[in-house]
């Protein structure tokens, strides 16, 4: 009897921890107005220490690190001249705001509605949580597109098929963001932090070159491993601490499980060819090595590629497109009113967003121009550095300290170019290779993307929630994605240490050890 109660036990700990983690956090100010108070506290920490001597070298410049006064008669003015700028240019709400006028469009049509509805009549209900997770790890190919496009899926999925939106929401937002670095397609991120790990090794021994792949098979391996722990995660623990959370949202125009009419059929099959002849075009006028879609070097997926800088456009273009044809033919669009009325539903939805980015994108702007997000890197870096702990626990020390940076800056390319300098050259003394370096740096820095809200995308995800459960919060994310970003955070490294302890390969041309 003892034996059968211990595991009810543990649930309970866990779900009342969790319980304490969502009354905290929705306690906390509304998302703007947490960031105009970070913003503040910005100008008031780089008031106190600017002028103060860290003993640090910038690595950016090789100039001494000191700490700007945002609250200077210079900083501040110019703080106010960019002000506008830095909300017009802030990359996401760009993103955004493209995309969702074609997925509006295909939503207000019925396009998305019919898909969904098609795709489970043939798919498994126990199969859902795996191939949400497995399609937000596909989608770090397509750069943000998972943000805006698998995350709201992922609740549409899960609420026709008759489970809790939520639920689908956190597994996609697992899949998307906590497993950032875990994929079997190469994408641009790939030659990105390559490109700074060979730099960085290139301080110690100018001779070191690294393959742009140099982690793929432990990425590809890291995909099944994120997979099976965000299935589990899901359906054990998320999703049944959800079951007492009610739908009060705007749900009347969600696909149901009801059988597609013969209009919608009708309407799908046409806007599908639509779509396949649209994404066809596509890979006939890549396939030439003079493409127009390749990088000057002629690579298809380099981050100069006009193809990948289309991404975002053409998302929208493939959902517009299908969303229009859908609508003529299933009698659901009757002039272009209507495909304007699409859009423009979907943009009303996007007013919260607005706002939120709006100062998110003033306190990134200070936070950057302040050089605090540096300060704490180096600082952390020194001390994991002056510890001189063996190989194995530095390893573990990088993620962990990874992970905890990656709370207050959220870039992946942005910090990696701020620790390899320091990381790689470091661990080389010690004869760890920069493949491996870089590896770990990829695990801390996916396993805390989906508990900061600090990362660009994360209101937008509480955003989506609200569709459901109007009172979603802060906490209440910060709550249910707590067990994925704990979880994948001690597991991954633990696999990452069994995997170097193995020997398995870490990717081509990749090694473990570093000889001079």
């Amino acid at each position: 009897m003892a034996e059968s109660e211990t595991p009810k036990v543990k649930v309970s700990r866990i779900q009342n921890a969790l319980a304490a983690v969502e009354r905290v956090g929705n306690r906390l100010p509304d998302p703007a107005v947490l960031f105009i108070a970070l913003l503040f506290i910005v100008w008031f920490l780089s008031w106190a220490l600017s002028g103060i001597d860290f003993g640090l070298t910038d690595p950016r410049n090789g100039q001494p690190l000191m700490v700007v006064n945002q609250l200077s008669g210079q900083s501040f003015t110019g703080f106010l001249t960019v002000m506008v700028t830095n909300f017009t240019h802030f990359h996401p709400v760009g993103v955004v705001l493209v995309a969702m006028l074609g997925i509006g469009v295909a939503e207000h049509t019925g396009f998305i509605n019919a898909g969904l509805r098609a795709m489970m009549a043939v798919t498994a209900r126990w199969m859902l949580t795996p191939m949400v997770i497995l399609v937000g790890i596909v989608s770090h190919t397509a750069v943000d597109a998972g943000y805006v496009l698998v995350i709201p899926l992922g609740g549409v999925i899960f609420y026709a098929a008759g489970r809790h939106p939520l639920a689908g929401i956190a597994a996609a937002f697992a899949g998307v963001s906590g497993g950032f670095s875990a994929n079997f397609v190469p994408s641009s991120l790939d030659p990105m932090l390559q490109g700074i790990s060979q730099a960085g090794a290139q301080i110690l021994d100018p001779s070191v070159t690294l393959n742009p792949l140099n982690n793929y098979f432990f990425t590809t391996a890291s995909s099944l491993l994120i997979v099976g722990l965000g299935w589990y995660l899901t359906d054990k623990v998320v999703e049944p601490r959800l079951q007492a959370t009610k739908l009060d949202g705007d749900l009347h125009d969600l696909p149901t499980m009801e059988p597609l009419a013969a209009n919608e059929r009708k309407g799908l099959r046409v806007s599908l060819i639509a779509m396949l002849l649209g994404i066809l075009l596509l890979v006939l006028t890549s396939l030439s090595g003079g493409s127009a879609w390749r990088a000057p070097d002629g690579t298809l997926t380099a981050g100069a590629a006009p193809l990948m800088k289309s991404i975002v456009p053409l998302i929208f273009l493939l959902f517009l497109l299908p969303g229009v044809v859908y609508g003529i033919s299933a009698g659901t669009v009757r002039s272009s009113r209507d495909v304007i009325a699409g859009m423009t539903k979907a943009m009303t939805s996007m007013g919260y967003y607005l706002v939120i980015m709006f100062f998110i994108a003033q306190f990134i702007y200070a936070f950057g121009q302040s050089n605090l997000g540096v300060l704490l890197a180096l600082e952390g870096a020194a001390a994991l550095k002056a510890m001189a702990m063996p190989g194995a626990i530095t390893i573990t020390g990088i993620v962990l300290l990874t992970g905890f940076i990656n709370l207050f800056v959220g870039s992946a390319s942005a910090k990696w170019a701020l620790l390899a300098p320091i990381f790689v050259p470091m661990l080389m003394q010690l004869g760890i290779s920069p493949d491996l370096a870089q590896a770990a740096y990829r695990v801390g820095d996916s396993s805390t993307n989906i508990i900061t809200p600090l990362m660009p995308y994360f209101p937008l995800v509480v955003v989506f929630c609200q569709r459901y459960v109007k009172s979603t919060g802060i906490g209440t994310l910060t709550a249910m994605m707590l067990p994925y970003s704990v979880t994948f955070l001690v597991v991954w490294t633990v696999f990452l240490l069994l995997y170097w302890a193995v020997g398995l390969p870490l990717g081509l041309q990749a090694s473990y050890d570093y000889i001079p």
